[in-house]
C-alpha cells in the first residue's frame, strides 16, 4: 500500500516527486508546505495522500497539475466545499483520474475550476456528465424556454453571456474528463463538441432576439459548416456558419425590412457567442464561407442562394457544402436549404477543370502558409501531412464518385474515409493508415488547444510543450523523442497517400468520362508531374510521350501502367532519375513479349522497379545493362543472394566450356563479370528494399568478389599455360585481405589481395616465379578491361614492403620476410588476411605461415601496443584529406569504422593466442568472441557495433544512390542528402545526421578509453 506523505519524511519528498514526474520536484515540495501551513489538508497529516500523489505523478504535466488541485482546494475550501472534495479525493478513484488528468493538461480548464469550485462535480464517478443534451443546459443558461419554438432569452446583457460561457465550460469539462481518460475516443469527443457549439449557437441566437426587438418578422437558419457542420469540431476552433432567412409568416418573399432583421439577428448571435467578457469569449462565429465572402451579404434568401450556386459559385464553394448542416435556428427552413442547394454539390464534378481547381487551390494554401510563417512544418492541420491533407484527398474522391454512389455522401472525415474504402475507391491500407494518422493528428491538436483553450494548430517548440504532449499520449520512457518520431511517421505516411489519392489521374478519367478506362493524356500528365514534385516536368513528359505514343500494343500497355507508375516514383527520392531509367529499360526490353506483360500483371514487380530506379544510380546502371534482371524483382526468394556454392559452380562452369572451346580468356572473364554484374543487381536491390542486413550485404558482395577473382585466376592460368604450351610450373592463391578477408566489402570496395605461389617439385624457381608474375598481372588485366559492370579493381599494396616489394612471392619468402621485418602494422593487416582463392594445400600452408605471426604467443607487447597507437594517431592527423569535417567521415572520423575496427584488432593481436574465438577475420565477430572472453564489456561492444554497423549502412547508401564511393556523408547536394536518408529509413537528413554524430561520439568514448586507455 502507497504511504501516505507525512512531515517527518519531507527530506525525501522532493525525491519522490521526482520519480514520480514533477519536473520542478523542489518547487512542487515549496507548495505542498505552504499549502500545509495554509491549512489546505486531505486528511489530517499532510495536503496530499499517497494514492493522490501517484494520481498526480501520472498525470501529462504533474507541477500543472498539482498547482491547479491546490488552487481548486483553496477556492472549495473557501465556499465551504472543500470536505466533500476531498473525501471524493479519496474514496473515488475514478474522480481523482479524471479530474487529475484534466488539470494534468489544461491550465485553463484549472483556472475555470478555481473561479468555479463547484463544477469539479461534473467529473464525479458515477456522473461523469451533466444530465440531458447540451442545448437544453444552454438554453436554460441564458434564461430561455427549450420548449419554445423560439426560444428567447431573459436578457442579453454582460450577465446572460457570462452565464453562457460559464454553462458551456462546464459541459467542456465534463467531456475533457471522459476524453483525457480514453473514455471517449477522437471521434466521439469531436461530435459532441459540434453538438455544443451547436446549442451555443442556439442558445446565441436567444439572445439575438432578445436584443432584436420584431424578431418575428423573420425565421432564421444558421447552417454549420466546415467541423461544425461535419460534427468534427475542435476543443477551440472558428465555428464557420452560413444565414439562411425566411419570411415569418411562413411564406418565401422576404421584404427589405425583414432581411435587414434578419442580418441584425445574425449579427447579434455572433457577438453573443464571440464578445469578450469577464468568463473570455467562446469562439469566433466566421460566415466567410457564405456566397460572395466577405464581400457578399451576411443573410440570404434561399432563393438567393440557389441563384448563387447555380450560376456563380466557384469549385471551393462546392466543396466547402459538403460540410453542410442544419445546427440552429428554424429547422424546417434548414432543412429546404439542404435539399435545395446540397444536390448542386453531386453536379460540381462535372465542370471542365473541376479537379484540377481543387488541386490548385490546395498548392495555393501549402503556399501562401509557406510565405506566413515559418513555424509550417509545425502545422498539425496545413503543414506537409498534416490534417488537411487527409480532408482535402477524402473531399475530392467523394465529390468525384459520390454522384453516382450515394453511399459517399456523409460529411464526416473518417465515416467517409471508411465509406470510400469500403466502395473499393481507395485501399484497404491506405485508408486504415490514413485514419489512424487523422485520430493522431486530431488527438494532438485536442491536446494542444486543451492547454490554454486558445485556437492553435501548431506544435510546440519547446521540451516542456512536447513532454506534456508525449505523457498525455502515453508515451513515457522518452516521452518528447518517441512523440516526435510517432508525429513524423504519421505525417510522412499522410503525405505519401495523400499525393497518391489526390493527383491521381483517374479522378480526371472518372470526373469527365465516367465509366471510361483511366488514360494518360499530356496535360494531365503534365499537372500530375508538378503537383507530385518531379524537378523537370518538361522533360518528365517529353519521356512520358516517347513511352505512350503510337497505336502499338506496346504504348497502350504503357498507356495503362504509367498512371500508376508516376505515383510509385514519385514516392522515391529522385522520380525524375526513375522516369529516365524506366524509360531506358524500356527502350531495351521493349520488343521483349515479357517485359510489358510483367509489370502489367505483377505489380510487385513495378512498383519494386519505380523505387529502384528512383532511388539507386549504381542499380540503375546495372539494370540498363543486364536489363534482362528486372524479372527478379518479382521474388522475394529471387532477391536473397544467391549460396556461394552454387555462384562459384556456375562461374567456374562459364571458364571451364571457354576453356573447352579454345576461346579467348577475356571472353570467359567476360561471361563471369555478367554474372558478376547480374548478382549485384540482386544483392542492392534486396539492400535497397530492406531485405538484408549489413553482415548478410558484406558476405555477399565477398562472394561475388571471390568468385569472380577464382574465374579470373582460372582464365589467366589457362591462357599463360597456352601461350606457354607447358603446364603452369607452381601452385598459386590469392590471400584477401582488408575488407575483402573480413567478408566486409561493400559496393564500391576495392579488392585487397596477396598473390603467393609455391613451385612444384623439381621446377625451375625462376621460372616458377616469371609465371607466377605472369598469372597475376594477367589477372589484373582481365578484370581491368572495360566492360558494363563497376570496375573490381584489385590492390595488391598490403603486401610486404608495398609497392615496392614483388607482386608475388613463393611461401618461403613470405616466411623469411615475416620472421625478419615484420612490423607490428603488418601483423595486424595479417588479422584479416584469408587465402580464399587457388590451391587448397597451399591456402592452408599459408594459413599455417602466418597464424603465429598474427596471434603470436603471449601477445603482443607494451611497445608494440604504443606503436600501434602512434600509428593510428598519426593516421588520424595525416589521412583525412585537407578541408573534409572529421566528424562527417565516416571511415576515418572519430567513432568511424576505423575506430571500432582497431579496437577489435588490438583485441585480438593481444589475446588471440588464449582465446580461440578470437581467431576470425570479421570485426563484429571479434567483437562478439571479446565480450564472451570478458575482454570487453557488453555495452561498449553494442555501441561499437552499432556505429561500425551504421557507418557500413551509410557508405552502402552513398553508393547506391550516387553510383560513386565516398566516405563522406552528403551535405551540399539536397537530392543526394535526401535520397540516403530516405533508403536508411530516416524521416530527414538532419536526422541521419544526428544518429550518425551520436553513434560516433559514444562509440569514440569507447575507442578513448578502451583502444588509447584514456581514463
Amino acid at each position: 500500500m502507497t504511504e501516505s506523505w507525512t512531515s517527518d519524511r519531507r527530506p525525501s519528498l522532493a525525491g519522490r516527486l521526482a520519480r514520480l514526474g514533477f519536473t520542478e520536484a523542489a518547487h512542487a515540495e515549496r507548495l505542498l508546505r505552504e499549502a500545509e501551513r495554509d491549512g489546505v489538508v486531505i486528511d489530517g497529516r499532510g495536503p496530499l495522500g499517497g494514492d493522490l500523489l501517484d494520481a498526480l505523478g501520472g498525470t501529462a504535466d504533474p507541477d500543472l497539475a498539482l498547482a491547479g488541485l491546490l488552487r481548486l482546494l483553496a477556492a472549495a475550501d473557501g465556499q465551504g466545499a472543500g470536505a466533500e472534495l476531498r473525501e471524493a479525493l479519496a474514496k473515488e478513484p475514478g474522480t481523482r483520474e479524471r479530474l487529475t488528468a484534466v488539470l494534468g493538461v489544461s491550465a485553463a480548464l484549472g483556472d475555470h475550476l478555481a473561479r468555479h469550485p463547484g463544477h469539479w462535480k461534473v467529473l464525479r464517478d458515477g456522473r461523469p456528465a451533466p444530465a440531458g443534451p447540451p442545448r437544453g443546459d444552454l438554453l436554460a443558461a441564458v434564461g430561455a424556454d427549450p420548449a419554445a419554438a423560439d426560444p428567447v432569452a431573459s436578457g442579453c446583457g454582460p450577465e446572460t453571456l457570462v452565464a453562457l460561457r460559464v454553462a458551456y465550460r462546464r459541459r467542456l469539462l465534463a467531456l475533457a474528463g471522459r476524453d483525457l481518460i480514453g473514455v471517449a475516443d477522437v471521434p466521439e469527443v469531436a461530435a459532441e463538441l459540434a453538438d455544443l457549439a451547436a446549442a451555443a449557437l442556439e442558445a446565441g441566437l436567444a439572445v439575438a432576439r432578445a436584443e432584436v426587438p420584431g424578431h418575428d418578422a423573420c425565421r432564421l437558419a444558421v447552417i454549420g459548416m466546415g467541423k461544425t457542420g461535419g460534427r468534427e469540431l475542435n476543443y477551440v476552433s472558428d465555428v464557420d456558419v452560413i444565414f439562411v432567412a425566411a419570411a415569418g409568416d411562413g411564406g418565401d418573399e422576404l421584404g427589405d425590412a425583414a432581411l435587414r432583421t434578419a442580418t441584425r439577428l445574425a449579427a447579434a448571435m455572433m457577438r453573443a457567442c464571440s464578445a469578450s467578457t469577464e468568463e473570455g469569449a467562446l469562439w469566433e462565429v466566421d460566415p466567410a464561407l457564405r456566397p460572395e465572402g466577405k464581400a457578399g451579404p451576411l443573410v440570404r434568401t434561399l432563393a438567393s442562394h440557389r441563384a448563387y450556386y447555380e450560376r456563380w459559385a466557384k469549385t471551393w464553394e462546392f466543396q466547402a457544402l459538403l460540410k453542410a448542416r442544419p445546427v440552429a435556428g428554424d429547422a424546417d427552413l434548414g432543412a429546404r436549404y439542404m435539399d435545395t442547394i446540397i444536390p448542386m454539390v453531386w453536379k460540381a464534378a462535372e465542370g471542365e477543370s473541376f479537379v484540377e481547381d481543387v488541386q490548385a487551390m490546395r498548392r495555393r494554401v501549402e503556399a501562401d502558409l509557406g510565405r506566413r510563417t515559418a513555424d509550417s512544418e509545425r502545422q498539425l492541420k496545413l503543414g506537409p501531412g498534416g490534417l488537411r491533407d487527409v480532408e482535402f484527398a477524402v473531399q475530392l474522391l467523394q465529390l468525384v464518385h459520390g454522384r453516382a454512389d450515394e453511399t459517399l455522401r456523409s460529411p464526416t472525415t473518417l465515416d467517409a474515409l471508411a465509406d470510400l474504402s469500403r466502395g473499393g475507391y481507395v485501399g484497404r491500407d491506405d485508408a486504415a493508415a490514413l485514419a489512424s494518422a487523422y485520430r493522431f493528428l486530431r488527438r494532438v491538436e485536442h491536446l494542444v488547444q486543451l492547454h490554454r483553450l486558445r485556437r492553435t494548430h501548431l506544435v510546440p517548440d519547446d521540451a516542456d510543450g512536447l513532454r506534456r504532449l508525449g505523457r498525455a499520449l502515453g508515451l513515457r520512457t522518452d516521452p518528447v523523442g518517441e512523440f516526435t518520431a510517432l508525429w513524423r511517421r504519421h505525417a510522412r505516411e499522410v503525405r505519401r497517400i495523400h499525393e497518391k489519392l489526390f493527383y491521381r489521374p483517374l479522378l480526371r478519367a472518372v470526373a469527365r468520362l465516367p465509366g471510361e478506362e483511366a488514360r494518360l493524356t499530356p496535360e494531365a500528365a503534365r499537372t500530375r508531374l508538378e503537383a507530385l514534385g518531379y524537378a523537370d516536368p518538361a522533360g518528365a513528359l517529353r519521356h512520358i510521350e516517347a513511352l505512350t505514343a503510337g497505336v502499338s500494343r506496346r504504348a497502350a500497355i504503357q498507356r495503362t501502367l504509367l498512371p500508376v507508375m508516376l505515383g510509385w516514383f514519385a514516392d522515391a527520392p529522385d522520380p525524375d532519375a526513375g522516369l529516365l531509367g524506366f524509360r531506358q529499360v524500356s527502350d531495351a526490353l521493349g520488343t521483349t513479349p515479357w517485359y510489358l506483360r510483367l509489370l502489367r500483371d505483377e505489380v510487385t514487380v513495378a512498383e519494386r522497379m519505380a523505387w529502384v530506379l528512383g532511388c539507386s544510380r549504381y542499380a540503375t546502371d546495372l539494370l540498363l545493362r543486364a536489363p534482362e534482371a528486372v524479372a527478379m524483382l518479382g521474388s522475394d526468394a529471387d532477391l536473397a543472394p544467391r549460396p556461394f556454392e552454387a555462384l562459384r559452380s556456375e562461374g567456374l562452369a562459364a571458364v571451364r566450356r571457354y576453356a573447352e572451346d579454345t576461346s579467348s580468356a577475356e571472353e570467359a572473364v567476360q561471361v563471369v563479370r555478367g554474372l558478376r554484374r547480374r548478382e549485384l543487381f540482386r544483392v542492392a536491390v534486396g539492400d535497397l528494399l530492406g531485405m538484408t542486413d549489413v553482415r548478410t550485404v558484406g558476405d555477399a558482395l565477398t562472394g561475388i568478389a571471390t568468385v569472380t577473382v577464382e574465374a579470373a585466376l582460372r582464365a589467366a592460368v589457362h591462357k599463360i599455360e597456352t601461350e606457354s604450351r607447358e603446364p603452369l610450373p607452381t601452385r598459386m592463391a590469392v590471400v584477401a585481405m582488408g575488407r575483402f578477408g573480413g567478408h566486409e566489402l561493400g559496393y564500391g570496395s576495392d579488392a585487397d589481395v596477396m598473390f603467393v605461389h609455391e613451385p612444384l617439385p623439381g621446377a625451375d624457381e625462376r621460372a616458377a616465379g616469371r609465371a607466377a608474375h605472369a598469372v597475376a598481372e594477367e589477372l589484373r588485366r582481365l578484370l581491368a578491361l572495360p566492360a558494363p559492370d563497376p570496375p573490381l579493381e584489385i590492390d595488391p599494396d598490403l603486401r610486404p614492403e608495398g609497392r615496392q616489394g614483388p607482386l608475388v612471392r613463393t611461401l618461403a619468402s613470405y616466411a623469411a620476410y615475416y620472421a625478419r621485418w615484420s612490423e607490428p602494422w603488418e601483423a595486424q593487416a595479417l588479422l584479416r588476411a584469408d587465402p580464399l582463392i587457388g590451391d587448397a594445400g597451399l591456402r592452408d600452408r599459408f594459413r599455417a605461415l602466418i597464424d603465429p605471426v598474427r596471434w603470436p604467443e603471449g601477445g603482443i607487447g607494451d611497445d608494440a601496443v604504443r606503436q600501434i597507437r602512434r600509428l593510428k594517431a598519426r593516421m588520424e592527423a595525416e589521412r583525412l584529406p585537407r578541408g573534409v569535417d572529421r566528424r562527417l567521415h565516416t571511415k576515418l572520423g572519430p567513432g568511424g569504422l576505423a575506430d571500432v575496427e582497431w579496437v577489435a584488432q588490438l583485441l585480438q593481436l593481444q589475446h588471440a593466442h588464449a582465446v580461440p574465438a578470437l581467431r576470425t577475420t570479421r570485426t563484429l565477430d571479434a567483437l562478439d568472441a571479446a565480450v564472451q572472453a570478458r575482454l570487453l564489456n557488453a555495452e561498449d561492444a553494442r555501441v561499437l557495433e552499432e556505429a561500425w554497423c551504421l557507418a557500413t549502412r551509410i557508405r552502402g547508401a552513398i553508393m547506391l544512390v550516387r553510383g560513386r564511393a565516398s566516405d563522406l556523408l552528403p551535405t551540399d547536394h539536397h537530392r543526394e542528402r535526401s535520397a540516403v536518408s530516405t533508403i536508411l529509413g530516416y524521416p530527414g537528413t538532419g536526422d541521419l545526421l544526428e544518429d550518425h554524430r551520436r553513434h560516433a561520439r559514444r562509440a569514440r568514448a569507447v575507442v578513448d578509453r578502451v583502444f588509447y586507455g584514456a581514463e
